[in-house]
């Protein structure tokens, strides 16, 4: 049975990796601290979330390698920002669907 898509298989693909990358309590918190402060030092992020740097920076290469943050050097400090700021609309959805 050949199923017809509105959208690619490949952009579906895509998109159910992006959402397996966002699907986690830490990586959801980032997304939504770089939603109120635009873009963070890795330094801010882990101080923010009270983590340690280390898992900071593993989640953040989670979400830049599925191309949800960007991040741009800035001497020996890395600063990440949303690639897309409408993935917080995907967070939105997920919370108003959990709240019954």
């Amino acid at each position: 049975m050949v199923v017809d898509y509105k959208i690619g298989v490949q952009k579906l693909e895509h998109c159910a990796s992006v959402l397996k990358a966002i699907a986690h309590p830490l990586r959801i918190a980032i997304i939504e601290l770089l939603e109120e402060y635009d873009s963070l030092y890795v330094s801010e992020i882990y101080e923010k979330l009270e983590i340690e740097q280390a898992v900071a920076s593993h989640h953040l290469a989670i979400l830049k390698n599925k191309g949800v943050v960007l991040s741009v050097r800035e001497g020996k400090n890395m600063k990440y920002e949303l690639r897309h700021r409408q993935i917080t609309k995907i967070i939105e959805i997920m919370e108003r669907c959990s709240t019954q």
